[in-house]
């Protein structure tokens, strides 16, 4: 089939006159290339075969250019005589049409993936399809909205009404069209604008049109300064980094808890309060070209307590505010199943077991495919154990928020692999800490091999399993294959524990026990693992398991590691670790009665308890900073090895 694109190239470029020494607009300078050239070439890239571009300022020197250049692709030009608007330009060349084709605006630098643009198009059988993303300034762009199955539903204009809750969703001027469905509009006034006029009028008349919602890279750079950063894209690599063959680095946040507050199910607009800090915190991983999704449960639909009007109302209201702060959503996945019947008003075909329901993995599945998730460096932030066993299934580093549930849920026995205060916290994680600590802990990662040991110990509070993480991290993308043993896992439930020092609150001889053929032989051994709830102070057997093959790396963390007994007697082949953590003492001593106080103690209580445990444990565990090679400190969450004397 031949395939056919539109270029609208009529424009003067008024406002870029500056950059165009007297050439027309679609021939502007961008980074060492004319921007018509760069759309020709994309277009031939993705299979087009015909280009009809509607010329009419300075049409002899964009004429010229065509007939000199070989673009592989057939170029026609046609002068759509005086401004008709872009609407009116391609109504005048419908005799020159194919029955279905694509429009390009000349001024916009896109790298986009037209072929699965253009097929998106024809799996929806829509009169039109437009390309639609989220910006930095919703409030100020004219807004597209969709409903459930992408279609589009309705135009906003700007400005839109102070009250107004509308969706984060702007047409990106990038569009496949059906010849016949302009038919009933040749002849209408001009001058005919594809925004503001014509498609608003097809959907007034019930004609379908569609979404395509994509991240890909389109920006209008009709003004000099957007010229300058779209070339600035370039050189940076944005451009081609928004691409959907690269993989990306997604952030999934669950919602109620997280983002907004927790005040029960949220069954209307009106009743979702955005948790403080949270929009700008997303701002900073829009900046930082991290995608960011929403993967939330919400039964409220199959128990009839909301439609999906509303949830899509509040969702709107979600995108507003957030897009008050200049930030924005790239993808918001929900779950409007439950599986419980018995409630009044409930819809019954919703009342079922789905694997999109967390900790099912159905969302986060979804997108993956449709953001092209790398998921090796994507993360989930939640306020659930469900939240972390979701993510602790779908292969994503997990952070839990004490804001909402803060992981009280007890719903399945699931742990965290980071613990924060609330979304900042977890934003400041995941761009400034975590790659700080990276950075810092590669000249210790390059000296661990596989079947090594790393033993990591040091009173609580210091960050030991942080360390643990970001160390596994930076093994795994060394290509060496980590796993951690949490001695926290062996902690004795509180009925158990008796009157002993620290070490008589871990079961560090049941820990030694499941790990002794591994550390005898490097056999591939698999060890079932204890859960430990540090709410309800239970321990609970055979929870998780992990398979140890003699290449992993593994890292044993916790505040009697460096006590337990780990057999050494191949020196040769394979080599121990021991990494000391240390800190400032008032520091973590508000640290450890902030943990007791979340988990339900009272502030006397945690006072208590701290003053009890740093006698008996100071003691005890300091013979560790003797043993250890290395000794880190995590103070103000920012890692520095310090050399011992």
């Amino acid at each position: 089939m031949s395939l056919q694109a539109v270029i609208l190239a009529g424009g003067k470029g008024t406002r870029l006159r500056e950059r165009l020494h007297g050439r027309p607009k679609p021939l502007v300078d961008v980074d060492g290339i004319p921007l018509l050239e760069r759309q020709l070439r994309l277009l031939a890239q993705n299979g087009f075969s015909e280009a009809l571009i509607l010329v009419n300022h300075a049409a002899d020197q964009i004429e010229d250019f065509c007939r000199r250049g070989d673009f592989g692709i057939s170029v026609k030009t046609l002068d759509d005589g005086e401004a008709k608007g872009t609407a009116g330009a391609v109504l005048a060349a419908m005799d020159s049409l194919q029955p279905e084709f694509l429009v390009v605006y000349g001024d916009t630098l896109l790298d986009v993936d037209l072929a699965r643009f253009w097929a998106f198009h024809e799996q929806g059988k829509a009169t039109a399809t437009l390309f639609l993303h989220p910006n930095d300034h919703p409030y100020d762009s004219d807004l597209v909205e969709v409903d459930g199955s992408g279609d589009i539903i309705g135009f906003h204009a700007y400005p839109h009404p102070a009250d107004a809750i509308l969706p984060n969703l702007v047409n990106a001027a990038l569009y496949v069209v059906r010849r016949d469905a302009l038919e009933g509009w040749v002849g209408a006034a001009p001058p005919l604008d594809f925004a503001k006029d014509l498609f608003p009028r097809m959907v007034e008349k019930g004609e379908r049109l569609r979404g395509y919602i994509s991240y890909e890279y389109i920006k209008d750079i009709g003004t000099p300064a957007r010229l300058d950063k779209a070339v600035k894209h370039l050189r940076t690599g944005a451009v081609e980094r928004a691409r959907l063959s690269h993989a990306q680095r997604v952030v999934f946040f669950d919602r109620d808890g997280t983002l907004n507050e927790l005040s029960g199910y949220i069954r209307n607009h009106a009743s979702l309060r955005l948790l403080p800090g949270v929009a700008d915190a997303i701002r900073r991983l829009n900046d930082a070209e991290y995608r960011v999704a929403i993967a939330t449960n919400q039964p409220v639909i199959a128990r009839g307590e909301a439609t999906l009007d509303d949830l899509r109302a509040i969702h709107n209201k979600l995108e507003t505010e957030l897009g008050r702060h200049r930030a924005w959503l790239d993808l918001i996945l929900f779950c409007p199943h439950h599986p419980h019947a018995g409630f009044p008003g409930e819809v019954a075909e919703l009342k079922i077991d789905c694997n999109c329901r967390k900790p099912g993995t159905g969302l986060v599945d979804e997108g993956q495919i449709r953001l092209n998730a790398d998921m090796s460096k994507s993360w989930f932030v939640g306020d659930s154990t469900v939240d972390m066993q979701t993510a602790q299934r779908a292969g994503l580093r997990s952070i839990l928020v004490r804001t909402g549930e803060g992981g009280r849920d007890g719903r399945v026995r699931a742990s965290a692999n980071i613990i924060v205060a609330d979304v900042p916290e977890a934003v400041r994680f995941i761009l400034d800490v975590c790659p700080a600590l990276q950075e810092r802990l590669s000249p210790l990662a390059t000296r661990i091999r596989p079947g090594d040991i790393v033993v990591i110990g040091g009173r609580a509070g210091l960050g030991k399993s942080t360390i643990a993480h970001v160390l596994a991290w930076t093994l795994a993308n060394q290509g060496v294959t980590p796993a951690i043993l949490q001695l926290d896992r062996f902690i004795r439930s509180a009925s158990d524990r008796g009157t002993g020092n620290v070490l008589s609150r871990y079961d560090l001889t049941h820990a030694g026990a499941l790990m002794q053929p591994w550390f005898d032989q490097r056999a591939t051994t698999t060890v079932t693992l204890p859960y430990y709830d540090r709410f309800s102070q239970e321990q609970h057997p055979a929870n998780d398991s992990m398979t140890l093959t003699p290449e992993t790396a593994l890292i044993i963390e916790g505040v009697p590691a460096l006590a337990l007994p780990i057999p050494n007697d191949r020196p040769d082949r394979h080599t121990i670790h021991r990494i000391w953590v240390t800190g400032d003492e008032a520091e973590r001593r508000k640290r450890v009665i902030a943990a007791m106080i979340a988990r339900g103690d009272s502030p006397e209580q945690a006072e208590t308890t701290y003053e009890r445990r740093k006698a008996d444990e100071d003691s005890i565990i300091n013979n560790g900073e003797a043993q250890a090679e290395h000794q880190l400190t995590l103070d103000h969450l920012f890692l520095v090895e310090m050399p011992k004397n």
